[in-house]
């Protein structure tokens, strides 16, 4: 178990819904809202498209790794972390998550987040041929993660985000 157990954190696949629920569920509790990508680009003053193109995908695993770090060192409470869809890859960020709080995994099928997701050119990983091919391949091979670092597994294909948000809260009591 973590040992700042009133957050909660969000993993799961690009277009899970991380953001959007993550902004609601922090409204609703009254947390504070911290996306990770968002603080990378900040403290980088780099797109993640231009983290990527510049310094490459191991450059930018290492830079969450170091902001796990650094947001455990700063024990902060209170919070709803949005991760990066590939931070959970890493054993090590695993870790450090489970410590940061409760990992709540956004479960979603790959037509439910290429239906979401199409035609949006920030994301680099999807700057393909065939998304929806590079979805299911990517989502088969990081399920198994996303799922091992999770305490709490919720399906969103089926529920709308307000309803992913109240059974977040409902399911983190």
């Amino acid at each position: 178990m973590g040992i700042f157990m009133e957050n909660i954190i969000l993993t799961g696949y690009m277009g899970s819904g991380k953001t959007t629920v993550g902004k609601n569920l922090a409204k609703k509790k009254k947390y504070t809202f911290v996306d990770t990508d968002e603080m990378i680009v900040e403290q980088q003053h780099k797109s993640i498209n231009e983290i990527f193109a510049i310094d490459g995908e191991q450059a930018f695993r290492d830079m969450e790794t170091a902001l796990l770090r650094q947001l455990i060192a700063e024990k902060k409470e209170h919070m709803v972390i949005s991760t990066g869809g590939g931070m959970p890859l890493r054993a090590e960020n695993r870790q450090l998550l489970a410590r940061l709080g409760k990992v709540v995994y956004l479960k979603a099928s790959p037509q439910t987040i290429y239906n979401r997701i199409k035609g949006d050119t920030t994301r680099p990983l999807l700057q393909c041929e065939n998304p929806m091919k590079r979805i299911e391949e990517m989502i088969v091979a990081r399920e198994p993660l996303y799922e091992q670092g999770a305490i709490i597994v919720v399906d969103v294909n089926v529920l709308r985000q307000s309803e992913t948000t109240l059974k977040i809260i409902e399911k983190c009591k």
